[in-house]
């Protein structure tokens, strides 16, 4: 998967379980709405990462690495309550954030591999 798809995915997963995790809950929390705000930004991104632009592709991973330390704190709060759904949608945000982080990871050294073999026959 390019890693425009996988940031793509990831950003709208993150604002669509975000806004459901504060609209579904009986007692919402303004911190359900953070992963919504980092899809938001992640979107707003995804022009510059489909065109490889190297510093918003570099901002993008930051952004996603920092989503993905972040919801380690509600799984566990999730898993200490014993809410399923609440386990359910951090687990699948955190999934999808994985999936983009190793899609960037990939297609950098991809990149790296390409200016090597270039560098070789020149």
């Amino acid at each position: 998967m390019k890693a425009h798809t996988a940031s793509l995915i990831n950003a709208l997963v993150l604002i669509a379980f975000g806004l459901w995790a504060y609209f579904g809950s009986e007692t919402p929390s303004k911190t359900a709405l953070i992963p919504a705000g980092f899809g938001i930004v992640i979107l707003s991104l995804y022009k510059g990462i489909k065109k490889e632009d190297k510093i918003v592709a570099h901002l993008a991973v930051l952004l996603t690495l920092i989503i993905l330390i972040a919801l380690i704190k509600p799984l566990t709060a999730a898993l200490g309550r014993s809410d399923s759904m609440a386990v359910l949608r951090v687990v699948v945000m955190m999934l999808t954030t994985a999936v983009s982080m190793f899609a960037f990871i990939k297609s950098f050294i991809d990149v790296r591999k390409a200016r090597a073999a270039n560098a070789g026959q020149g």
